[in-house]
C-alpha cells in the first residue's frame, strides 16, 4: 500500500485553503497602513494650514469699537490742574511720545516681556486657552499686549475658542501691518487701569494728581502693576491689605525692568513706593462738580454743541477757576458755620471775579453736589434788602441795569456789579472758559466781553454810596490766629468792603458781604430756607442767630480775601 496524504475537501467537493492568521496578516500590511496615514495626516496638516491662510487673508483688521475711541472732556483750573472730567468713560488719548519710556518699559515688563521680538501671538498662552475652553477648565489668561489690545479695542468681549482664534489672527496680521510702537500706543489709550480710568492719561491723573508724560519711574511701576487685576488694585492707598499685595507686584516689575535694561540699578534703588490719591474721592472733589456743571455749559455754548456733544469730544477745556483758593473755600465755610434747626437749612453762597475782566475766580455753590446739584452762586435768587441800595442811586446801562432791577439777585449778578465799581464802572461778563483744545488744537478762545455802563462820576457816586469800610479783619480774628489767612497773618486790605441783607436782629433772612478793588470782587451770601406746604418745594426762612451769620460772613469773606490776594500778589511780584 501507498501512503498518501489526503487533501481535506469542502462539501461541494473543492478544496478548502487555510486562513493567515491576523497578527501575520497586521505584520504584512503595517507598512502599507502607516503609509495610509501619514498621507491622511499630511493631508489634513495641508489642509489645516490652507484653512488657516485663508482665513488670515479673510481676516480683516476690524475698527475698534466707539466706546474705546470715545474720549472725554477734561477740565482743568487756570493753572492747568486738573479740575474733572465729563464722558461716558475717563479716557484722553495721548501720542506714545508723551508716554515716558520707563512707563512703556514697565508695561511691556509686567504684561509681555517679548512683546518687541514676538509676533504678536503666544502660541503656549493659546495653547492654554484652547484646552481650557474644549475641557471647560478655568478661562486662562496670559495674552500678548497686542492680543489684549485686539481683545479690549477691536473684538466683542465674548469669550469662546472661535473668538480667541479670530484674536490670535487679527493680532498676527495687526503685528505684520503695524508697528510696535503703533500697537503700544493704542494699547495703553484702551487699556483699563481701574477708578474709572481707561488709558495711561486718565490714570497718571486719577491715581496720582499729574499727567502721564509727568510719571515717574515708581509711579509707571505702579500703573503697570494695576493692569493685572485693576478692580482690586484701584483700591491702593485707601486699603492697607491692597496696597501691600500692589507693592509686592511692583517690586516684581521692578527687577524685570532691570532685567531688560530699561533701568538702571541705581535707578532701582532709589526707587520708593509712591503715594496714591484717595479712593474714593473725598469732599473736595466732590466741590468740583459745581464749576464742571457752569464750565460745561459755557464751552458746549461757545462750541454750539450740545453739552452730551462735549462729554464725548475729547475736548480739554481750561477754566478761569483757582482750583487752591476753590478748596480753601470749601475748608474756610465749614469753620463754626451756622446750623439750622430740624426744619432750617443754611446755604453758603461765594463769587469772586476779576473785575474789568469778568473771569470767576471762585465758585462755592453749595455744601453737597450729591444731595444739592442746585448752584447757590450762580442760580439762587437770594433777597438782597440793603444790599442793593448803593446801586439804586445811579442809572446802570445795560446788561448789568436789567440784573439789578430785581430784589433778589444771584450772587454771581451782585459780585458783577461789584466788581464793575471795582473797574470805574466798566461791566465785565462773567465767564469761566479761556481756552479749548481738541487734539492739540485751540478750537475756542475766551475774550472778555467788557462794556462801559457808568461813567466815572457815576461810579464814584455809587461807590462812596456802598459805605464800604476796609477788610474788616477784627471779626471773629486775633492777630496771628490763622483765621483769614493761611500763614496767620492779617489779608491785604480790600478798598472797599461792606455788608448788607435782609431782615436784621433775629429777623435776619440774608446776609451780603462782599469785598472789591481792581484785583478782586468777592460776595459772600448767607440765607436759609425749610420745606414749603407743598412736596418738594422750600420757603425762606431766618437765619440762626448763634453763632451770628453776620460775624460768620464777613469772617468767611476775610479769610477767602486773605488767600485769593495773596496769591495774586505773588504772582504780580514774580512777573515784575
Amino acid at each position: 500500500m501507498n501512503d498518501r496524504t489526503t487533501t481535506p475537501q469542502s462539501p461541494s467537493g473543492g478544496r478548502h485553503r487555510e486562513r493567515t492568521p491576523l497578527r501575520i496578516r497586521f505584520r504584512r500590511t503595517r507598512g502599507r497602513r502607516l503609509r495610509r496615514l501619514l498621507y491622511a495626516f499630511l493631508a489634513l496638516l495641508g489642509l489645516l494650514c490652507a484653512s488657516v491662510v485663508v482665513a488670515y487673508h479673510l481676516t480683516a483688521i476690524p475698527k475698534p469699537h466707539p466706546e474705546t475711541v470715545t474720549q472725554s472732556t477734561v477740565f482743568l483750573d487756570s493753572g492747568g490742574a486738573y479740575l474733572g472730567r465729563r464722558g461716558p468713560v475717563d479716557r484722553q488719548d495721548v501720542p506714545l511720545s508723551a508716554v515716558p519710556r520707563h512707563v512703556q518699559e514697565a508695561v511691556i515688563a509686567a504684561e509681555n516681556r517679548s512683546f518687541r521680538t514676538d509676533r504678536g501671538i503666544s502660541p503656549r498662552a493659546i495653547g492654554r486657552a484652547a484646552l481650557a475652553a474644549l475641557t471647560g477648565g478655568e478661562q486662562q489668561g496670559g495674552s500678548t499686549i497686542t492680543q489684549q489690545y485686539v481683545k479690549n479695542a477691536l473684538l466683542s468681549p465674548e469669550r469662546s475658542l472661535s473668538r480667541k482664534v479670530r484674536e490670535a489672527l487679527i493680532a498676527i496680521k495687526l503685528d505684520r501691518t503695524r508697528g510696535k510702537d503703533e500697537i503700544l500706543e493704542g494699547y495703553l489709550n484702551t487699556v483699563y487701569f481701574g477708578r474709572g480710568a481707561a488709558g495711561i492719561q486718565s490714570a497718571a491723573r486719577n491715581y496720582f494728581g499729574v499727567d502721564a508724560e509727568d510719571l515717574t519711574v515708581a509711579q509707571g511701576a505702579a500703573l503697570a502693576s494695576i493692569v493685572n487685576i485693576p478692580s482690586y488694585y484701584e483700591k491702593a492707598g485707601s486699603d492697607t491689605k491692597v496696597t501691600t499685595k500692589l507693592a509686592d507686584r511692583w517690586e516684581w516689575v521692578l527687577d524685570a525692568m532691570v532685567d531688560s535694561g530699561a533701568i538702571t540699578a541705581e535707578q532701582r534703588a532709589e526707587a520708593r513706593f509712591p503715594a496714591f490719591r484717595f479712593y474714593p474721592p473725598g469732599e473736595t472733589e466732590g466741590q468740583r462738580q459745581y464749576l464742571i456743571d457752569v464750565a460745561a455749559k459755557e464751552a458746549a455754548d461757545r462750541l454750539g454743541i450740545t453739552e452730551d456733544q462735549l462729554a464725548s469730544g475729547g475736548y480739554h477745556v481750561t477754566t478761569t477757576f483757582d482750583l487752591a483758593l476753590q478748596d480753601r473755600a470749601t475748608q474756610l465755610v465749614q469753620d463754626r458755620r451756622p446750623e439750622g434747626g430740624r426744619s432750617v437749612r443754611v446755604h453758603t453762597a461765594v463769587v469772586g471775579l476779576a473785575p474789568g475782566d469778568g473771569a470767576v475766580r471762585l465758585l462755592y455753590g453749595g455744601s453737597d453736589y450729591a444731595r444739592q446739584p442746585f448752584n447757590d452762586a450762580v442760580s439762587g435768587a437770594v433777597e438782597a434788602g440793603t444790599a442793593l441800595e448803593p446801586f439804586g442811586k445811579v442809572k446802570w446801562g445795560d446788561p448789568l441795569g436789567g440784573l439789578l432791577r430785581t430784589a433778589a439777585p444771584t450772587p454771581l449778578n451782585l459780585a458783577s456789579a461789584y466788581a464793575t465799581l471795582a473797574a470805574g464802572g466798566r461791566y465785565a461778563a462773567p465767564y469761566t472758559v479761556t481756552r479749548i483744545t481738541r487734539e492739540g488744537r485751540t478750537v475756542y478762545r475766551a475774550r472778555p466781553e467788557v462794556s462801559r455802563v457808568l461813567d466815572r462820576r457815576e461810579a464814584f457816586l455809587a461807590d462812596a454810596g456802598t459805605g464800604a469800610v476796609p477788610t474788616p479783619v477784627v471779626v471773629g480774628a486775633e492777630p496771628g490766629s490763622g483765621v483769614g489767612s493761611p500763614s496767620g497773618s492779617f489779608p491785604v486790605e480790600a478798598k472797599g468792603f461792606t455788608t448788607g441783607g435782609a431782615g436784621g436782629g433775629s429777623t435776619r433772612r440774608t446776609v451780603w458781604t462782599t469785598g472789591y478793588d481792581p484785583r478782586l470782587a468777592l460776595t459772600v451770601t448767607l440765607f436759609a430756607d425749610r420745606p414749603g406746604t407743598r412736596k418738594g418745594t422750600t420757603v425762606p426762612a431766618r437765619l440762626p442767630n448763634a453763632p451770628s451769620p453776620t460775624e460768620y460772613a464777613q469772617r468767611l469773606a476775610t479769610g477767602l480775601w486773605g488767600a485769593a490776594t495773596k496769591e495774586t500778589s505773588g504772582n504780580a511780584s514774580k512777573g515784575g
